[in-house]
């Protein structure tokens, strides 16, 4: 393993070249005479000033990344509280789950080709094309007529959007000490959970008032400003590759062929997991085939990345990390479990109380406040005492208690107190956001630090998008379930009984305007229905603790 203090280069980005000089002389450490002693006290007095002018040309940079930080979280929390509403507009609340899916299913895929493209053509000319895929698919979504079309904008932002979140901690990686990196991330996390925070209440807020679409439409100029100002502000060289391989054509040392079998083996494997179970049996051909194609995909990406790739777009050499690997895991499993309980809440408080957008988006806050909390508290301990693993096993720990009590607690009247039951949930996120990308930087050759961001941030994304397919398989299944039990037991013929299901399962607010009877039975149904995705959000989560008892404590 090489040290990441082994190189000064690896320190200090060449983004702020010139703000930077060398280290004191070795000859400091002897006795020096007094002019020596002199020239040596101006040194370090030159090198304090040139450390100060690098951190306010490192604060600059991460000011003007924050605008696309608070946008795309702002983005994603906001659709978690109106997807119920847009869906139900065209009459298709069935098929809700792919406004996030879609969204998910992009950003996984392009994740990884981030971090080595970046090294290719540079940070900045990557960051300009997320934010423009970004700002361009939020237009279409606004603008569209159709459920079809919405779905396809959510690919566009999804294509943007995993590079705004990994280029800027890729960025801060390059610019300050590892050591220092989980501080930095803990203040870009803290405008990343005022989006969220926002977002729900915000979206909610448009829907009830000027209509959802403005939620959309709005964040195409924000992220418009946000190109114009980072043409004009980063510094275009932002590539860490030798000058020798600069001179390379840049379209050459792509690695198309492992690239496009990565794709294939991505969404081979998640496309699955939204449709089995729900609109085609487990057991289906098209299932099977897809799953089967994703084993296929990866095996020939596999070989292609050992034998043929001269720049793989993920070196198979990370892999051998014990590390890199359990990290993956964990954050798959955590990332699951807190998006199915952020697609939840609102549900479950629009249901049960028949809460606004606006209300139900707002009973968020305690998880994404949780997110801001444990991503400060994480960078100060990290700073301070360079551990981080017993951080990460507290972390989740916390949080399946969170999951637990909801499953024993909320049973459809829950007061303001007990709504603080998904804070611990929150909280482990930002945590392991932390500790993870600390750990996975600290594991390996610093060479692969940024396409080992982008795997990380890979692995947040499949988790995404498993805890969404998850929690809409489980949703619908057990919904449906307990509809049908709950209506047979009193006494509703099969014809009337298909028909309120299928009107209950479209229409988040069908309970508000059915008989009260009917509406007593809808709403048990899906309060026993939301109990069962917590009960999917604990096991993930328990898993995620379970593998982190194996993670490394890498000395920093």
């Amino acid at each position: 393993m090489v040290s990441r203090g082994a190189d000064a280069h690896h320190e200090e980005t060449p983004l702020l070249i010139d703000a930077t000089v060398p280290s004191t002389p070795s000859t400091a450490l002897h006795p020096t005479s007094g002019h020596d002693l002199v020239d040596q006290e101006a040194g370090q007095a030159s090198g304090s000033d040139d450390r100060a002018r690098a951190n306010v040309s490192v604060l600059q940079i991460v000011l003007v990344l924050l605008i696309g930080v608070f946008i795309s979280n702002a983005d994603g929390s906001l659709l978690m509280a109106t997807h119920p509403i847009i869906a139900s507009e065209f009459n298709d609340l069935r098929d809700s789950s792919w406004l996030l899916t879609s969204f998910g299913l992009a950003a996984a895929a392009m994740q990884p080709l981030y971090g080595k493209l970046s090294d290719i053509y540079g940070r900045k000319a990557l960051i300009l094309l997320a934010y423009t895929l970004f700002g361009g698919g939020c237009a279409l979504v606004g603008v569209g007529t159709s459920m079809g079309y919405l779905i396809l904008g959510r690919v566009v932002s999804g294509l943007g959007s995993s590079g705004m979140t990994a280029l800027v901690s890729i960025l801060i990686t390059d610019l300050v000490p590892l050591r220092d990196v989980a501080s930095w991330r803990s203040y870009v996390n803290i405008v990343a959970t005022t989006g969220r925070s926002i977002g729900g209440p915000l979206g909610g807020w448009l829907a009830d008032t000027v209509g959802w679409r403005w939620s959309f439409l709005g964040q195409a100029p924000l992220a418009g400003v946000a190109i114009i100002l980072i043409a004009i502000t980063l510094p275009a060289h932002t590539t860490q590759e030798p000058i020798d391989e600069l001179k390379k054509s840049n379209l050459a040392r792509i690695d198309v062929l492992g690239a496009t079998f990565m794709v294939l083996t991505i969404l081979s494997f998640l496309f699955p997991l939204e449709i089995g179970g729900d609109r085609l049996p487990w057991s289906h051909p098209v299932v099977l085939g897809l799953l089967g194609g994703a084993c296929l995909f990866g095996a020939l990406f596999v070989v292609t990345e050992a034998r043929f790739a001269k720049e793989p777009i993920i070196p198979l050499i990370l892999f051998r990390h014990k590390d890199v690997v359990l990290s993956l895991v964990i954050m798959i499993c955590q990332t699951a479990a807190q998006v199915g309980l952020m697609i939840a809440i609102p549900l479950y408080f629009q249901v049960t109380s028949s809460a606004s957008n606006t209300v139900a988006g707002a009973h968020l806050f305690p998880a994404v406040a949780g997110n801001a909390v444990g991503g400060i508290l994480s960078g100060i301990v990290i700073k301070r005492t360079g551990r981080y693993k017993t951080l990460s096993l507290l972390a989740l720990f916390t949080a399946s208690i969170g999951y637990l009590l909801l499953i024993l607690r909320w049973h459809g009247n829950t007061n303001w107190l007990e709504s603080l039951y998904i804070f611990p949930g929150g909280f482990a996120m930002g945590v392991i956001q932390s500790t993870l990308f600390i750990n996975v930087q600290a594991a390996i050759d610093p060479a692969h630090s940024a396409v080992a961001a982008s795997s990380l941030y890979l692995a947040s994304s499949v988790g995404m998008l498993i805890g969404m397919a998850g929690t809409s398989s489980v949703l619908q299944s057990t919904l449906k379930g307990a509809l049908e039990r709950k209506l047979t037991d009193a006494g509703f013929a099969d014809k009337e009984k298909w028909k309120i299901i299928g009107r209950a399962i479209s229409d988040v607010h069908y309970a508000d305007h059915a008989k009260p009877s009917v509406g007593k039975l809808v709403i048990r149904s899906y309060v026993e229905a939301l109990n069962w995705t917590h009960v999917f959000s604990l096991a993930c989560s328990l898993t995620a603790f379970f593998v982190s008892i194996f993670l490394r404590q890498h000395k920093l």
